[in-house]
């Protein structure tokens, strides 16, 4: 990765819960980027098959197109040195190395945009978010709705028996709870979420 440009670069995070509208706030400000003729580059891990295998999808089915990388370590070595704007979604799912990668590509002028989950299933802290919430110029935190009460939620309630920290997976295995609603614990519920 040899991107040197004279402007100042920047890190954008997008985080909460899932069904917040993460990954439709990202492909947002990316396609505002594209409409601005800034060189953009977007990637997704490759973990992260639920709705194409080469495109961001957002639950609402926006998308954009993708490259699926494996680790931070296929970003460096992808991103072009014309890039402007690098996107990244579901940053969770990447190596401890993706912080570097983004500091990296900030420091050398580039505008990155990622988005991911700040807390897993048992509403801990999900790296390696954290660590870039301290590094984002600019944070923004998306709430969704708990489906238990219609209050705003914080967190995801995991729907499937599986003692995996990383289950992907969309309304067949997660609903937003709020605070008081999330029960990192319950057995997996039978009902239908809608």
């Amino acid at each position: 990765m040899h991107v040197i440009h004279g402007e100042i670069g920047w890190i954008e995070l997008i985080c909460g819960p899932m069904f917040s509208g993460k990954s439709e706030e990202l492909i947002r400000r990316l396609k505002r980027a594209r409409i601005a003729r800034q060189p953009l580059q977007c990637f997704k891990p490759r973990i992260d098959d639920r709705y194409h295998g080469s495109k961001i999808v957002s639950h609402s089915e926006h998308s954009i197109e993708a490259v699926a990388v494996s680790g931070s370590a296929d970003i460096v070595r992808l991103v072009e040195p014309e890039t402007r704007v690098v996107g990244i979604d579901e940053v969770q799912f990447f190596d401890a190395g993706i912080v570097e990668v983004v500091e990296r590509l900030a420091g050398s002028g580039v505008r990155v945009v990622i988005a991911g989950l700040d807390q897993d299933y048992m509403g801990r802290p999900f790296e390696p978010v954290p660590h870039l919430l301290c590094l984002a110029e600019y944070v923004t935190k998306t709430l969704a709705i708990c489906t238990r009460c219609g209050q705003p939620a914080g967190r995801s309630q995991r729907m499937k028996a599986d003692a995996d920290r990383v289950l992907v997976g969309a309304a067949d295995a997660y609903e937003p709870r709020c605070r008081r609603c999330h029960t990192p614990r319950e057995e997996p519920s039978t009902r239908s979420m809608f």
